[in-house]
């Protein structure tokens, strides 16, 4: 999973996600509270899409974005990919 905050871009491990929000985990950049973010999915089978938010909890190589109202078709991805992500652990 690719995010840009800003100029700065980093990279990461999609640790939970639902329609309120995303937690990126190994993240090579941390980015500060209340800096706006985008996230890039690409986890297959699901369509890539993107994501955009604001930074609400950061640890030592991870944090978690809350995103606004989501567009319906970028929600039904979000619970796709959800659905993964669980499986997963």
């Amino acid at each position: 999973m690719l995010c840009s905050a800003g100029e700065v871009e980093g990279a990461g491990v999609l640790k939970d996600v639902s329609r309120a929000g995303a937690c990126l985990a190994a993240a090579s950049h941390v980015p500060a509270l209340g800096t706006k973010v985008r996230l890039y999915v690409f986890i297959q089978p699901v369509c890539p899409f993107e994501l955009a938010g604001e930074v609400v909890r950061v640890g030592e190589d991870e944090f978690a974005i809350r995103y606004g109202n989501l567009d319906p078709e970028i929600g039904r991805l979000v619970d796709d990919v959800a659905a993964l992500v669980t499986t997963r652990d």
